[in-house]
């Protein structure tokens, strides 16, 4: 960890973002009653909410490095993927994003994730309900309320560590959504998510959800 301690915060913020995210990718998909692997999902979150403003605040606290650094190398290192649908529709969108635009890798999956799940929360309901239970403490409302409430304490998380999420914030038009669309085709990328169906249609609603 103290290896870090002289990383620019710019990336410290980012390597929050991309390690909340990673695991995102494997628990917000659908339930199969993989109890264990949803509990470290939820711890590795919950940590990540605690120690990513500490270490942005604090760049020389060991302990905060050090729980981010072990956080970071469970998010993705097979433990919570194993027997669970992965997703990575965010990560997909996020790389034509980079790619396209220079954005950093994380500022285009805090850009993405809050807008798709907005878009696809009808397919995600149950694991996004249980995310805002368990990592969020919501517990009030109708369902659809607990899961807005859920995508926006994301977002604010994500903002929080000064990393913006609209694609406006970035200085990219409207018009530029084209680029990536085409983008996504000529990769191969028309059948994304946890089930395969998310299409370029998708993909687009998503991204204009994602400007402002």
């Amino acid at each position: 960890p103290t290896l870090t301690f002289s990383l620019p915060s710019v990336q410290v913020a980012n390597g929050v973002v991309d390690a909340f995210v990673h695991v995102l990718e494997q628990y917000v998909t659908y339930p199969v009653d993989a109890q264990v692997q949803d509990r470290m999902a939820e711890g590795i979150l919950k940590t990540l909410i605690e120690v990513g403003p500490v270490t942005l605040a604090e760049p020389e606290n060991y302990d905060a490095r050090a729980n981010l650094m072990w956080s970071a190398t469970s998010a993705l290192n097979g433990y919570i993927g194993v027997g669970v649908p992965h997703d990575w529709s965010t990560h997909m969108i996020g790389h034509e994003l980079t790619d396209l635009f220079g954005m950093d890798h994380a500022q285009s999956l805090a850009v993405v994730q809050p807008s798709l799940w907005k878009i696809r929360k009808a397919k995600k309901q149950e694991k996004l309900l249980q995310y805002a239970k368990r990592v969020w403490n919501i517990s009030e409302g109708t369902d659809d309320e607990r899961v807005d409430q859920a995508i926006d304490m994301t977002r604010a998380f994500f903002e929080s560590l000064g990393v913006k999420t609209r694609l406006s914030q970035y200085g990219i038009e409207p018009g530029d959504i084209d680029n990536v669309i085409h983008a996504l085709e000529e990769h191969g990328m028309t059948a994304l998510s946890e089930t395969g169906d998310m299409d370029l249609t998708i993909s687009r609603q998503i991204l204009q959800d994602a400007y402002a």
